[in-house]
């Protein structure tokens, strides 16, 4: 079945991380969030995909090419950012006159509650939360979806959507909806205008995760490292332990003494160096460096960063080209074991992580023996001065 996927945004909430790089392609277990969007579609069913591109469009592009898998891949770019039912008119001129599927390219799918869905559209995806009054909440009519009330303070249920919708073909012609109380054109109107003449079935999907906040990245690695197998093929040293699963890509370096429990990912280019600690959901991106004695648990270290001799990294997000001096400690946990926070677009916003450390921008550097608290953020391009401890966000 023809798929959109939706990747034009930047993803304001994940920034410093964005600042560069869209948020679809920031990296999970190897691959950007978005080709394991790809990868879930195929498997569920996709024969044909038509990207929205936008901000940094260049990097999805060259990323996947004219096929992916073995299916063929279409771009349209949004040039404004005018809501999810305008993303998908501008992909309509791509569609065929036949049903089509709608995916967000930020969002992770178990393949096989996607295939459910592709078998029964008109459908939509939804997911059990403990909270839905901060998502789109489905209201139903026994087994029939009648429609979305959005971020509902008294929600009728703890269905929430997805994002993840089978559309009919007649649906193309009601994307040019009326635009929305915020001025945007949304597919849960269009839905709605489908709900009334079609039965649309709400699929229930076993797993889902909305990758939308830095520390929603490291879920996401959490989920896609475990689901790995054992693949070696650069230089690990004899003395070195690996424990678990582990991938090591071919051109990355082991050297003595390291100790690696996974699961956890080496790409090509990096080097651990002798006695470090890698522990279980760590990603080391390209040509990343980590070095003597260091110890890195459960974080995503993005291309190119280097953490120097002697330092720690917990539960944290570094961005691309950062320097980490020696001795640098992040801490990770609150003295009193409440839920770390951190500012997200100026709101400090629970993480619901009891242990979370910090999300460091592109080419960010700290000088040697500095501290980072917990929950603090380094814009891209920040420059700690050596034995500074930072115990809240430098531009705040």
């Amino acid at each position: 079945m023809q798929t959109i996927v939706l990747a034009a945004g930047q993803g304001t909430r994940m920034r410093p991380l964005t600042d560069s790089t869209p948020k679809p392609m920031l990296p999970v277990a190897g691959q950007p969030i978005v080709a394991h969007t790809l990868d879930a579609a195929i498997e569920a069913g996709a024969t044909s995909l038509v990207l929205v591109v936008g901000y940094q469009a260049e990097a999805v592009e060259s990323y996947f090419g004219d096929t992916y898998r073995d299916v063929p891949v279409s771009y349209v770019e949004q040039t404004e950012q005018r809501g999810t039912a305008h993303a998908v008119r501008t992909a309509s001129t791509a569609l065929d006159d036949a049903p089509f599927v709608v995916l967000n390219g930020d969002a992770l799918y178990d393949t096989a509650s996607l295939a459910r869905l592709y078998d029964a559209g008109p459908a939509v995806g939804t997911y059990r939360v403990d909270d839905p009054s901060q998502y789109g909440v489905l209201e139903l009519d026994g087994d029939r979806v009648t429609g979305v009330i959005e971020k509902p303070p008294d929600p009728p249920s703890d269905l929430i959507n997805t994002g993840a919708y089978v559309f009919p073909a007649e649906a193309q012609a009601l994307l040019d909806v009326d635009t929305s109380e915020r001025g945007e054109l949304e597919l849960t109107d269009v839905l709605a205008t489908v709900c009334d003449q079609y039965d649309v079935t709400p699929v229930p999907f076993d797993r889902w995760l909305d990758v939308g906040r830095p520390w929603e990245l490291l879920e996401a690695n959490e989920w896609k490292l475990a689901d790995l197998d054992t693949h070696i093929e650069g230089d690990v040293s004899d003395d070195a332990t690996l424990r678990g699963t582990v991938v090591v890509e071919a051109g990355a370096t082991i050297e003595p003494g390291v100790v690696i429990d996974g699961p956890a990912y080496v790409s090509e280019a990096a080097s651990v160096g002798p006695n470090a600690y890698v522990r279980g959901h760590t990603y080391l991106g390209p040509d990343v460096h980590i070095g003597h004695a260091v110890e890195i648990k459960n974080s995503v270290i993005m291309a190119g960063t280097n953490v120097g001799h002697l330092a720690y990294v917990g539960d944290s997000v570094l961005g691309q080209v950062a320097n980490f001096g020696a001795g640098t400690n992040v801490a990770n946990l609150r003295h009193d074991d409440d839920p770390v926070r951190m500012l997200v677009k100026g709101e400090l916003t629970s993480t619901g992580r009891r242990k979370f450390g910090v999300v460091v921008g592109d080419n960010a550097k700290t000088g040697i023996n500095c501290s980072l608290n917990a929950g603090v953020t380094l814009p891209t391009d920040a420059r700690i001065p050596p034995g500074e401890t930072v115990m809240r966000d430098p531009d705040a």
